[in-house]
């Protein structure tokens, strides 16, 4: 029996494991993060494929049967070719899914007029990955405005939630997007990092604005994923572990990981490529 595997390049990816633990607390669960490498924001294509391909094959040394990319940036630029070039070769059996299509799939149920912002990494606003993908599945239905908000991930990393340095960051990229565009009515948060600042997002938004986080999207969709796919659902444990592990230092990811998830948590240091 293996595991459900969770990747992101640092910390962000966690919050997305937080809502799925609260969605399916019944599985096993390994959460990697390359934070040695991190950010992937602002890296290649190549190097965000080399990265996230070796983190997928160690999960799947590790025991995982399935692995979710809870990394915008990987599943912008690494998703598709691991899907469509490496698994059937390397595994099969075994399945990696990402975070953007879940999102857009949910994008219906949030906007009213048409007009989304998205709001994410350098690298994630270079892939062209959300307008592709809304326009894949719902063509010219919405009008679309992509900004890359570099200072939001240092400012979760270094725990500055609150105060003037980060209202100041979140108000410049908002008042941006909304130049762009003030008739947006829905905004995406395509960085899994962004959810920590929410509280100071809303505070700058118009209260007609819906504000999708990508958390309980990806798990109701892993849940929903899970139930049509039952012969991946019986090769899961179900014993409600959850291992840690880290590429870089373990008590630094065990230190900014219990901001992320609410609570104490131990970490493991391990190596991914040779």
């Amino acid at each position: 029996m293996g595991s459900i595997g969770v990747f992101d390049s640092g910390y962000g990816g966690l919050t997305i494991l937080k809502e799925i633990i609260r969605v399916l607390p019944q599985y096993n669960y390994l959460y990697l993060g390359d934070n040695a490498r991190a950010p992937y924001g602002t890296r290649s294509f190549e190097a965000v494929y080399q990265y996230t391909g070796e983190a997928v094959r160690k999960l799947f040394d590790m025991g995982a049967q399935l692995v979710i990319l809870a990394c915008n940036t990987a599943s912008a630029k690494a998703l598709r070719t691991i899907q469509q070039v490496d698994l059937p070769v390397l595994a099969p059996e075994r399945r990696v899914l990402g975070v953007i299509r879940p999102s857009v799939e949910a994008l219906a149920n949030y906007s009213h007029n048409g007009h989304v912002g998205i709001l994410a990494t350098r690298g994630t606003v270079a892939s062209g990955s959300y307008p592709l993908e809304i326009e894949k599945l719902y063509g010219q239905r919405f009008h679309i405005t992509q900004l890359a908000c570099p200072m939001w991930v240092p400012l979760v990393e270094n725990n500055e939630l609150e105060g003037e340095g980060a209202e100041y960051f979140i108000r410049k990229y908002l008042r941006e997007l909304f130049a762009a565009d003030r008739q947006i009515d829905t905004i995406i948060l395509a960085c899994t990092h962004y959810p920590l600042l929410r509280p100071l997002i809303e505070k700058q938004v118009p209260p007609h604005v819906n504000i999708i986080g990508q958390g309980h999207i990806v798990a109701d969709s892993l849940s929903d994923y899970l139930r049509r796919h039952p012969e991946m659902d019986c090769r899961l444990a179900k014993g409600g572990k959850v291992d840690y592990y880290t590429t870089d230092r373990a008590e630094l990811f065990e230190h900014i990981a219990g901001i992320f998830m609410g609570h104490a948590i131990k970490c493991k240091q391990i190596q991914i490529c040779s």
